[in-house]
């Protein structure tokens, strides 16, 4: 009886233990690729937790699989270079289909004129603001106090996974997303031309860069690894570089408004403009297109836009959209740990340390910035005609990301 029990037994422990290296291994994303970059010498706060630090403190379950994972390491000792020859393919420049790259157009000049950064101070500096305010119990707004287990799975969309590499990457709208995007795409070969992974971001269509399908986001796991998803999150998110790039609040507003509502954009026009139009410029009986609404002159203004984002009844109908949400909501940075904090005013200075970091400098180049670019110094003139009451409402709505990422309060459009 004792022999038959324990070979019972024996038969369940095999299961169980077969049942997590399929969970964990037999992924067609690349977990068994774990290819993690836990060597290179990157900023982080002096608590952050590396690979083979502090197991003790994960749970039973999570101990387990981190070793499972962990197991791959010598396997994988060293990411791969499948090529040798420099990847850095920007030399030629794409023909640019999309009509709000076709307006926007890319500044190819060399910036060779920028001052270089101490980028090593900088992200130290940038840490340190935000875990500080993060820390700071006087310092308040929605969601701070929650935990990581807290945030249901549907806020975990904006995080991009590439077990290739070993990276997270948190995209926020109108923040050099699309171009960030594209990165992710050729580090985690998730998209294939001709059955080929792209190898320059900037031939990857538009289209395919922003198809949720294309990327593996923290919000998918659950349906790969059901009740072990938030373990393997946990796991990652201690051992994985995980970064973002932040903008001006208020900056990021303007350059939402001009290529959601300046430009033609159906859907935006079908689910956002005609209720604005009803509801505060007062129009009926508008046009079902965005073309026959241009060609009539009804258009969304800055204004109706300011007064939808601050009407009450906005967010009881539907959280913001991403293009519009704020970047606490979209990025939980008190609830991760970033190890890089980028910012657009930076962007290619910050996005070449970036990919030096992760050792891929040599597979690609971040693309070329857009000339025209939305400027700080245009706040002034976009905001001349909201009133006084509106900006300072819109501030507190924005206030937390004002100040968690080191933004100056607009004390000039604040007063009168």
């Amino acid at each position: 009886m004792t022999k038959a029990r324990l070979l019972r037994l024996s038969v369940v422990l095999v299961s169980i233990f077969m049942i997590l290296l399929i969970i964990v291994y037999w992924d067609n994303v690349g977990t068994a690729h774990f290819y993690l970059h836990t060597s290179f010498s990157r900023p982080r706060s002096p608590g952050a937790i590396t690979a083979g630090e502090d197991w003790e403190a994960l749970p039973d379950v999570d101990e387990f699989l981190a070793k499972l994972l962990s197991s791959s390491l010598k396997q994988n000792s060293s990411i791969p270079r499948k090529t040798e020859q420099l990847l850095i393919q920007g030399s030629h420049k794409p023909v640019v289909s999309n009509l709000e790259e076709n307006v926007r157009g890319y500044d190819w000049s060399t910036h060779k004129d920028r001052n270089s950064l101490d980028q090593e101070k900088l992200q130290v500096e940038r840490q340190r603001t935000l875990r500080e305010f993060c820390a700071n119990s006087s310092f308040t707004f929605p969601t701070k106090e929650r935990s990581f287990d807290d945030i249901p799975n549907y806020e975990l969309n904006h995080l991009i996974v590439d077990d290739r590499h070993g990276v997270i990457y948190c995209y926020v709208p109108k923040v050099a997303c699309t171009n960030w995007k594209r990165v992710m795409i050729v580090l985690s070969e998730s998209l294939l031309d001709q059955g080929v992974p792209y190898r320059n971001p900037l031939d990857i269509p538009r289209e395919h860069v922003h198809n949720t399908s294309t990327h593996l986001t923290f919000n998918k796991f659950w349906r790969r690894y059901g009740k072990f998803s938030r373990h393997l999150m946990k796991i990652k998110l201690k051992k994985y570089t995980k970064f973002l790039f932040v903008r001006d609040p208020f900056v990021r507003l303007i350059s939402a408004f001009r290529s959601k509502f300046e430009l033609e954009n159906e859907d935006f026009y079908r689910r956002f403009a005609i209720p604005m139009l009803k509801l505060y410029s007062n129009h009926t009986n508008l046009p079902t297109s965005v073309s026959e609404a241009f060609g009539a002159g009804l258009k969304v203004s800055f204004s109706d836009f300011i007064q939808y984002l601050l009407d009450p009844r906005t967010e009881k109908m539907a959280p913001f959209n991403e293009h519009w949400r704020q970047v606490y909501r979209l990025c939980h940075p008190c609830q991760i740990d970033y190890d890089f904090i980028g910012k657009l005013e930076t962007l290619d200075e910050d996005a070449a340390y970036l990919l030096q970091l992760l050792k891929v400098d040599r597979l690609l180049r971040f693309p070329p910035s857009y000339r025209n670019r939305t400027a700080s110094s245009w706040e002034d003139n976009w905001f001349a005609k909201i009133p006084l009451a509106w900006r300072q409402q819109l501030y507190k709505l924005y206030e937390a990301d004002f100040v968690l990422f080191g933004y100056p309060k607009p004390e000039n459009l604040l007063k009168d």
